[in-house]
């Protein structure tokens, strides 16, 4: 089972998630009020979400020790307590291929699962760039299927795209970079990318396949 020792690098995941304010949680649901301002639902959502990413890894924490513990009963106890073993065993799978001090806050589990196929310096790498782009699970997939071509990618380099742009609008483009605190390449890169973001958005592919690892044909926890 993973633990909680922490990395010099990078803080231990473990911000709680909370509903505060108008909003009610039971174990059937949310409750709404009539009276609920858009920031009070925004906060509830940022919530829900980091309780599903963190449920993930709970589930998958879990699992890790019975399979590393209680080898000869542990798929009897999953089921017992209520989970269907073919589904979470994926969450397993991530939580053995992430140790906690790899996980990062800033982005979901199923971040973490698009680039769990891959080598650890290969996943950091991608886990970075999209906490500090904001790329969604999509953008990211993308990134992970160009990875996964290898040789070829690295050899071509990165992609020189010529653009026929007016003196004034790149002046324009310069003080927006200027006032964001990044490079003029950066900002544009960001703004792309936020741009395929959201025109990508509705296309929603599930990351959890029960018996394969997300995104490979590979079992998720082999020999299982």
């Amino acid at each position: 089972m993973a633990t909680g020792r922490r990395s010099a690098a990078r803080r231990v995941p473990g911000r709680p998630a909370r509903f505060s304010g108008p909003v009610v949680a039971t174990d059937l649901g949310l409750q709404f009020p009539e009276a609920l301002s858009y920031t009070q639902w925004m906060r509830a959502g940022r919530s829900v979400a980091r309780i599903a990413t963190t449920s993930a890894w709970f589930v998958g924490d879990w699992l890790v020790c019975g399979q590393n513990r209680y080898q000869d009963r542990y798929r009897e106890a999953v089921e017992a307590v209520g989970l269907d073993y073919q589904t979470v065993r994926n969450y397993a799978w991530v939580a053995r291929r992430f140790p906690v001090e790899r996980r990062r806050d800033g982005v979901s589990f199923q971040h973490h699962a698009e680039v769990a196929s891959l080598d650890p310096p290969e996943q950091d790498r991608l886990l970075a760039e999209a906490e500090e782009r904001g790329w969604s699970r999509n953008v990211l997939r993308t990134q992970v299927q160009n990875a996964k071509r290898g040789g070829e990618t690295a050899a071509a380099g990165p992609v020189v795209q010529p653009l026929k742009v007016d003196q004034d609008r790149v002046a324009r483009w310069m003080r927006a970079a200027a006032e964001a605190g990044t490079s003029l390449e950066s900002w544009m890169i960001g703004c792309l990318d936020r741009a395929a973001t959201h025109v990508l958005s509705d296309v929603e592919v599930p990351v959890l396949v029960p018996g394969q690892a997300p995104g490979t044909g590979e079992p998720a926890v082999p020999g299982a």
